[in-house]
């Protein structure tokens, strides 16, 4: 009898259909490069991102000095994303991620220096932050606004769903690995990986194609940025993603408050799983997306997901067992990726080319300020009501909030990515650029 005989057992069609949509990383070169190196970078940068407040903590012992990072990172983040979005679509847009990887990189050099130091200074830990999140904000909309150009136009959930994975390996893996890096090899290894992620990332990325502006594209300037968000205004449906998220992250992100609830389920042991719960949702979701793609009103997606993360983080608020209080924010981060996804699908199937980083750059804000805005209401809210009532209030008001939206901004909900306008004309415009593509070749 032969091996023929006893053929391997085939995955069941209804299993196959969860797994992930791998057709962006089979139909675009562009797309594998720059997904390969955005897991390579973005690894390092969690290394970082544990290294950083730890060596503050070293040098200050002050919680006060730790929290301050926040505070410099916050500005040039929100000024140079609502510009970097401009300089998105007035320049070659694989010029400005290599650039900016360049520039990242050399932060993380200065890093390592000054961790090598016999006496490391502490303002420059400030100032790089500082500066990092400056070249974060020039470098996302570049990055965020290539996706809709280097993948065909129905794979675009797919492209999402797959990016949210990256980003959820790398963020469980870079700091689960930095805390045991640092704590036996030192800070300074921590940094010295960062800059080789940086180095092998730059590389990569130089195998992009040319993204060039479109030919009568305006130099950046504060009209153009202001053009971008009329047109944000003028269209509700996306108005209303902003918003909806917005709203989410305001009234019901608790994570400044994950150790005083850790405290209050007499569960200090389970504070780190508070923390990675979400991602661990997350991650779900993404490793069995192959069901996004089949979704067309993307719209009531947003609102379902966001509606799910609020009513999630409600439970997790009222709920006595510390394991329930877990599977609430496993449910939270699944359906905050499920929001995230139809929402990145529905900006990148509708944005004409030419206004796409401009609009990235807007999301950048929304997307930078709401978890901010958030851990300032539950640190208020908690002082006034308690912990457990800042949770679940800030679950049920988010709840309400996001179901106002949805009455107020119709269009959210009756969106269809078959039929809308908007999504024809840059899906006719994708291929007309196909066509003359295979025309020249």
């Amino acid at each position: 009898m032969t091996d023929a005989d006893h053929p391997p057992p085939r995955t069941p069609r209804r299993w196959r259909s969860l797994l992930p949509d791998l057709s962006p990383w089979r139909a675009s070169r562009d797309y594998r490069v720059l997904w390969t190196a955005g897991l390579v970078t973005s690894f390092g940068s969690f290394l970082t991102l544990v290294a950083l407040p730890l060596q503050i903590k070293e040098l200050t012992g002050s919680a006060f000095a730790v929290g301050a990072i926040g505070a410099v990172e916050l500005v040039p983040l929100i000024v140079f994303g609502l510009y970097g979005g401009a300089l998105a679509d007035a320049v070659d847009r694989r010029r400005l991620i290599l650039l900016t990887e360049a520039g990242l990189g050399l932060l993380s050099v200065l890093l390592l220096v000054n961790s090598l130091l016999p006496h490391p200074v502490l303002w420059p830990l400030y100032v790089i932050a500082a500066l990092t999140s400056a070249l974060t904000g020039l470098q996302r909309p570049a990055i965020d606004s290539v996706t809709a150009r280097i993948v065909p136009h129905d794979q675009i959930t797919a492209a999402a769903a797959l990016n949210g994975l990256r980003w959820q390996l790398s963020a469980v893996a870079g700091p689960s690995l930095a805390g045991v890096l640092v704590a036996y090899a030192g800070l300074s290894v921590g940094y010295g990986l960062d800059v080789a992620s940086f180095a092998v990332s730059l590389l990569l990325s130089w195998r992009l194609s040319a993204f060039p502006p479109a030919r009568d594209a305006d130099k950046p300037s504060l009209r153009g940025i202001g053009e971008g968000a009329r047109y944000a205004w003028r269209r509700r449906e996306l108005l209303g993603t902003y918003t909806v998220d917005m709203a989410a992250m305001i009234f019901a992100y608790p994570n400044a408050l994950f150790p005083f609830l850790a405290d209050d389920l007499d569960a200090p042991w389970a504070l780190g799983l508070m923390y990675a719960a979400g991602s661990v949702g997350s991650v779900l979701v993404s490793a069995t997306s192959g069901w996004t793609s089949r979704i067309h009103r993307h719209g009531r997606m947003v609102v379902a997901g966001a509606s799910l993360w609020g009513l999630a983080m409600a439970l997790a608020g009222w709920l006595p067992n510390v394991w329930l209080v877990l599977l609430c924010l496993v449910v939270a981060g699944g359906a905050d990726m499920v929001s995230g996804l139809f929402r990145l699908t529905m900006w990148n199937q509708t944005i004409p080319d030419e206004l796409r980083g401009r609009l990235a750059g807007i999301e950048l804000l929304s997307y930078a300020t709401g978890p901010q805005l958030g851990q300032v209401r539950a640190g208020a809210t908690a002082g006034l009501t308690g912990v457990r009532a800042a949770v679940w209030a800030g679950g049920l008001a988010c709840v309400a909030s996001v179901g106002l939206l949805a009455l107020a901004l119709p269009r959210l909900l009756s969106y269809d990515a078959r039929t809308d306008d908007n999504a024809r004309r840059v899906r006719e415009a994708r291929e007309r650029e196909a066509g003359l593509t295979a025309a020249a070749g």
